[in-house]
């Protein structure tokens, strides 16, 4: 999975998010269709994005308490 690529495409989504501050909620399964590659490396990606600084991960406060992912 290139981590260039899915980084692109994570931040597209977050932009054109209309929630305030931007974040986004990613289905590693939706991702994962668009790419063509098994959920579980999408998961692998988006864990190495936060881990290099390049997107935030969070959790909503309220139900249903989903992992999102923000830009620093």
């Amino acid at each position: 999975m290139d981590k260039h690529q899915l980084l692109n495409r994570v931040q597209s989504m977050i932009q054109s998010s209309t929630k305030k501050p931007k974040y986004m909620t990613i289905s590693s399964v939706k991702v994962a269709d668009l790419f063509d590659v098994k959920p579980e490396e999408v998961e692998k990606g988006l864990q190495e994005l936060v881990k290099d600084g390049l997107l935030k991960q969070s959790k909503l406060d309220n139900p249903p308490h989903h992992d999102i992912y923000l830009m620093p």
